[in-house]
């Protein structure tokens, strides 16, 4: 069987490894298509479709958009969207400054707690790159501050520790209107990581679905059979296409590798399919 994962991230944003590495490694692991879903971006794309053209590897154009849903942080996965949209360009220019000003102030928070890494040192480790907490934690273990990435969120970026910065993200229904508007197909990413009660999840999904979405990430790195069964359950009820991927970023989730999270091609076709 040919398969697929549909959920990896680069240096675009928060992974570790550059769009062309990845691509690589999806193909030596066997996949026949990926998708590249950094957050807030879609500038690794081109780098990895050039690579998988040589490789005979699919890259799919993703993203990955952070929303408010009911005061939880619901990510939406956006597939072969139009870079060029005016209607994401926006939206993405108005996530990027939010972005930048949480870093600046988790940095001021940290150095008021002793720790003292700056943004400028942040940007210069690494250039050219949509910074996040995952960054700020690699400088801090440079520095000798934390001895990996989860250290440095369980200690003090992560929700609850002290240095904590809570995230101002875009209403669930803005970001999948705007999916939709660049030509995109808007899917709901990983539904049991919100930890929502059944009936809670089912408003959700059922929300996603009302307001245009038309998938639902049921195959996923952290998943057991049952819960995977359980999601394609409710994607057929919901009449929801099945998605599935790992959610790779490298050092900062080093638990999660390519080549471990195998979704069907036949999930890609059905995506295709809707365009």
């Amino acid at each position: 069987m040919d398969y697929i994962d549909l959920h990896i991230h680069t240096t675009a944003s928060d992974g570790s490894n550059r769009p062309a590495e990845v691509a690589a490694m999806a193909a030596r692991a066997g996949y026949r298509a990926i998708a590249i879903t950094d957050h807030d971006n879609l500038n690794g794309v081109d780098e990895a479709v050039s690579v998988g053209e040589h490789l005979g590897l699919e890259v799919v154009p993703g993203i990955e958009l952070s929303t408010d849903y009911a005061g939880t942080e619901v990510h939406i996965l956006g597939y072969f969207v139009d870079p060029g949209a005016e209607s994401l360009s926006d939206l993405l220019a108005v996530a990027l400054r939010r972005r930048e000003a949480r870093n600046e102030r988790i940095t001021e928070v940290l150095r008021a707690a002793g720790i003292q890494v700056t943004m400028d040192e942040v940007r210069a480790k690494f250039p050219g790159t949509v910074l996040g907490r995952p960054h700020i934690a690699m400088v801090m273990m440079d520095k000798g501050y934390v001895s990996d990435v989860r250290q440095a969120f369980r200690e003090y970026m992560g929700k609850g520790a002290k240095c904590y910065v809570p995230k101002i993200n875009m209403p669930l229904d803005h970001a999948v209107d705007r999916i939709l508007r660049a030509g995109g197909l808007p899917v709901l990413a990983h539904p049991y990581q919100y930890e929502f009660s059944e009936p809670d999840l089912r408003t959700l999904i059922r929300r996603v679905k009302d307001q245009g979405g038309v998938g639902m990430e049921c195959v996923y790195s952290k998943y057991d059979d049952a819960q995977t069964a359980r999601l394609l359950e409710l994607a057929a009820e919901y009449d929801l296409l099945p998605t599935g991927g790992s959610d790779y970023h490298g050092l900062s989730k080093p638990n999660i590798q390519i080549g471990t999270t195998k979704a069907p091609y036949a999930y890609l076709e059905a995506l295709k399919a809707r365009k």
